[in-house]
């Protein structure tokens, strides 16, 4: 299994698991990742199975046991909250020492390094949720409401700037935080939240996600493959690799998403994106903006 996707394995592999295995997989999803550090007889009492089901379901994964699914979700948290201080201790993402040339080994490791997370991002997104966000964002009866975190902003603000181009009813959650409250004070069943969370997670993107799965709204998150805990609220969840040759994540693969998921909404309005996007020409030139 690859690193730092075990919920998302468990996701992937609900249409294998036989029912009683699937009640299991559900009560993980639920409290993941605390969940999973249950005995094997609580979590069979919570997701009322018996405790060989607990087992079966972690062989199913691929795991010896349910102490190794145990271990293999340590070593995940341990990823999932680095920051790039304690990541700047290891020596991942230098590149190989035996290059003289270090200008030149950096740009082929960096090369290397960002063709292979972007290919696997793309690849490993599933075509449903991929596909169900796409329909969400060109649905012009929906307002949009975008959000993202210290530097995850930059992406909020890249996917929300291309819509606003293609569609109505699209802006930024306000910094200030009276304007903030009465945004999400707002929110209706019409609405979609967009919101960006990668590793060292803030609880104000759970919260709100919270909120609007509350109100019947809808939750697009982005995060990384560990998932933000805000997932649990979210109707459809696109994550990404963040390796990189720096001891910081990447935006790179998630960058790519984000193309990816405009011309989604351009091919789904269609004309409607072009006279969209032609009007806006026209007011701004009007302006003097261009």
């Amino acid at each position: 299994m690859a690193s730092g996707a075990l919920a998302e394995e468990i996701r992937h592999k609900l249409g294998e698991l036989s029912p009683a295995e699937r009640k299991v997989a559900r009560v993980l999803l639920a409290g993941y990742p605390a969940a999973g550090f249950e005995t094997v007889a609580v979590l069979a009492e919570r997701a009322a199975v018996s405790a060989p089901t607990v087992i079966r379901f972690a062989n199913r994964l691929g795991y010896r046991g349910f102490p190794d699914f145990q271990a293999a979700l340590r070593a995940e948290l341990d990823e999932r909250n680095a920051s790039p201080l304690t990541l700047y201790s290891s020596a991942d993402f230098r590149p190989p020492p035996e290059e003289t040339d270090t200008e030149s080994a950096l740009l082929r490791h960096g090369s290397q390094v960002f063709t292979s997370a972007v290919t696997a991002t793309l690849a490993e997104l599933p075509p449903h949720d991929f596909e169900h966000a796409v329909r969400l964002l060109a649905d012009g009866k929906r307002r949009v409401t975008l959000v993202g975190g210290r530097f995850t902003h930059l992406l909020a603000q890249y996917l929300g700037l291309h819509l606003m181009q293609l569609r109505d009813d699209v802006r930024f959650l306000p910094d200030r935080d009276v304007e903030r409250t009465a945004v999400l004070a707002a929110l209706t069943r019409r609405d979609v939240l967009v919101v960006f969370d990668y590793r060292r997670y803030e609880d104000d993107k759970t919260t709100m996600a919270a909120l609007v799965q509350e109100q019947g709204g809808k939750v697009v998150l982005f995060t990384d493959t560990w998932l933000s805990p805000a997932a649990a609220h979210a109707e459809v969840v696109l994550p990404s690799q963040v390796t990189a040759p720096s001891p910081y994540d990447s935006l790179v693969p998630t960058l790519a998403v984000l193309e990816t998921v405009v011309a989604g909404v351009m091919g789904t309005l269609g004309d409607e994106a072009r006279r969209r996007m032609q009007h806006g020409e026209d007011i701004a030139r009007r302006a003097g903006l261009y």
